[in-house]
């Protein structure tokens, strides 16, 4: 009862199936005297259509992308990345903004300083007087000012916003021309 009966579940090449559970000894036979099974015309050709038939259920079984989902994904992804490069810019000219306010609060700043200190340098009774001794000026009577009045006044139209649409406004521009030109 030694290495054969132990063997208690084995595989059968014969006729391709495990044997369960026999505590019986196999016979050791050799290929020559194993006599073949025989052989059922078509059973090759339908195995080889099961197995395609298999791998084609497999195949539809899988799941599939369409190509209109593919493309609006594309989509999605690529306006995405716009966006982000949107948001991106976005972001840049907003703190080149705040970089030029601020540079144009330290000029007014500036400014306002030199005018200060220009106002406090300049002598008016010093301007006077050079004007007159060096440059021959005088002030003028008061028999020499004239007022000029002119029949015609000038006249312009300043749109307060852009409440209305543009064709509004184009509309509006064309009623305030016609307006001017019957006048």
């Amino acid at each position: 009862m030694g290495a054969e009966a132990a063997r208690v579940l084995d595989y059968d090449e014969y006729y391709g199936k495990y044997n369960h559970g026999s505590a019986a000894p196999e016979l050791d036979l050799d290929a020559e005297t194993k006599p073949m099974p025989a052989r059922v015309p078509g059973v090759q050709e339908q195995i080889r259509r099961k197995e395609s038939e298999r791998a084609a259920a497999r195949m539809r079984k899988a799941p599939a992308v369409s190509f209109p989902a593919a493309v609006g994904a594309l989509i999605i992804t690529v306006l995405f990345i716009f966006v982000m490069l949107a948001q991106i810019q976005y972001n840049e000219a907003a703190s080149e903004t705040v970089r030029l306010n601020n540079y144009i609060f330290s000029l007014m700043e500036q400014r306002r300083t030199l005018e200060i200190a220009f106002e406090s340098i300049i002598d008016m009774k010093e301007v006077e007087r050079f004007a007159r001794d060096e440059l021959g000026m005088s002030r003028p009577e008061k028999e020499r000012i004239f007022v000029v009045r002119d029949k015609h006044s000038d006249r312009a139209e300043v749109f307060a916003g852009a409440e209305g649409t543009a064709s509004q406004s184009f509309g509006e521009f064309l009623s305030s021309l016609t307006r001017y030109i019957k006048r």
